[in-house]
């Protein structure tokens, strides 16, 4: 998939559990585990924002895309 999470790293550089996060965000830790495995289809420009908010970074902080074609 050529749209890779890094909301992991996020995660750790600031010492936060999954679970705090969803709380902190409203959402139940099995809707942030299917984002953070990338298994999500979409997500609410409203989500973006509060997981945003609460973890103080960019939505290009989570977000990457890689072009797979040039990467192979």
């Amino acid at each position: 998939m050529p749209i890779i999470i890094n909301l992991d790293k996020i995660l750790q550089k600031r010492k936060m559990k999954s679970a705090e996060l969803a709380a902190l965000v409203g959402i139940t830790t099995a809707n942030l585990s299917i984002l953070k495995t990338g298994k999500a289809k979409a997500i609410r420009f409203s989500t973006l924002e509060a997981i945003c908010e609460v973890l103080k970074c960019q939505p290009g902080d989570i977000l990457e895309y890689v072009n797979e074609v040039n990467n192979m």
